[in-house]
């Protein structure tokens, strides 16, 4: 009986968080008149909407953005971060709690009270109105990932360095050599994290985007909605399959690296 109980909760759980997705792609194949008649089996299937998207916006220029803004960030902020951890980890220096201390701190500041001064900061570098500001930011590393990747450091074990360091490895050679393979998990799960909030950020694309041609998906469904919300008609359909496209790389993803993202979250901090 408690099984039972288990998975029924699971199911109505799994449910819920399922039946909006299901809910818009089944919207993106219905006519305008039919996507709010909450049917998930289209009364009138149509793939003209699909169809549409492509020729009213240049969603594959922004998919291309979005790529690029998204691998960047998510490779540079991986990097940076283990590279900060495994400082923190394996170094021992005065001071060193007192500035992992300082680092974790920052990471109560509202995004709101560094907006402008960040903006500033690349309006005097000319970068705003391109793609840059969107990425290269992660080149310092963030204090979530840090703290995320030193725990991991942190479990596993100083002997295979101290023998490496015998057989005359340096520290780079030991940390992206032996330790970064060790904590692969965890470096899966640092860049999926980011690959997800890269993806889907809107904020700094409204802040440092002015031209389409440069627009990121999120950004350019907000020029959609602000294009099909003319004369109290809003054209849903369009949105709605615009959102599909940006939402199915996402999906997609995530169940091709699952087995390491559920592994990195189980074991970080635990071993």
């Amino acid at each position: 009986m408690k099984r039972i109980l288990v998975w029924a909760a699971l199911t109505l759980l799994s449910v819920a968080f399922v039946y909006p997705f299901v809910w818009l792609l089944s919207a993106s194949f219905k006519p305008r008149g039919e996507v709010f008649d909450h049917k998930l089996i289209p009364e009138t299937f149509t793939l003209d909407n699909y169809v549409k998207v492509w020729q009213e916006a240049p969603m594959a220029l922004w998919m291309a953005n979005t790529a690029f803004v998204t691998v960047m960030a998510a490779v540079t902020v991986t990097i940076s971060s283990a590279m900060v951890a495994w400082g923190f980890a394996y170094f021992r220096f005065p001071g060193r709690n007192v500035l992992f201390g300082v680092l974790l701190a920052t990471m109560m500041l509202p995004g709101a009270v560094t907006m402008i001064p960040t903006f500033l900061i690349w309006n005097s570098l000319g970068m705003v109105g391109t793609l840059t500001p969107l990425w290269a930011q992660n080149l310092f590393g963030s204090a979530f990932y840090i703290f995320l990747l030193r725990q991991f450091f942190l479990s596993l074990p100083r002997d295979p360095f101290e023998a490496a360091r015998i057989d005359g490895a340096g520290n780079w050679t030991i940390f992206w050599r032996i330790a970064l393979p060790l904590c692969r998990p965890a470096i899966v799960v640092t860049w999926l994290f980011e690959f997800q909030a890269a993806w889907t950020d809107l904020m700094r694309p409204l802040v440092y985007l002015r031209d389409s041609s440069t627009f990121t998906v999120p950004r350019g469904l907000k020029s959609l909605l602000d294009a099909y919300g003319f004369g109290g008609e809003w054209h849903w359909e369009i949105v709605m399959t615009a959102s599909v496209i940006a939402t199915v790389p996402m999906v997609v993803l995530f169940f091709l690296g699952q087995k390491h993202f559920v592994r990195g979250i189980a074991t970080t901090g635990g071993k």
